[in-house]
């Protein structure tokens, strides 16, 4: 399922809409860095520049995430 999520991003509310396996990952891993939902979201806002939407952003850097955790077991 899809669904539509809202975040301040340096103080501005915006909104993305994401599938559930995506928004679940994105708190595993905001999780497993210590750091909040809130902050993992602004870093990867930030890091897209102008390019692309911030739902693109969040899945690509899901997508980063799990294969180069993936690499990384796959390599031990």
């Amino acid at each position: 399922m899809i669904a539509k999520h809202s975040a301040t991003l340096h103080g501005h509310r915006t909104s993305f809409t994401l599938e559930d396996p995506f928004w679940q990952e994105l708190k595993s891993i905001a999780k497993s860095r210590g750091i909040p939902l809130a902050r993992l979201i602004v870093e990867i806002d930030d890091s897209r520049g102008s390019e692309g939407n911030l739902s693109s952003a969040l899945r690509l850097y899901v997508l980063a995430w799990v294969k180069g955790h993936s690499d990384a077991a796959s390599a031990s």
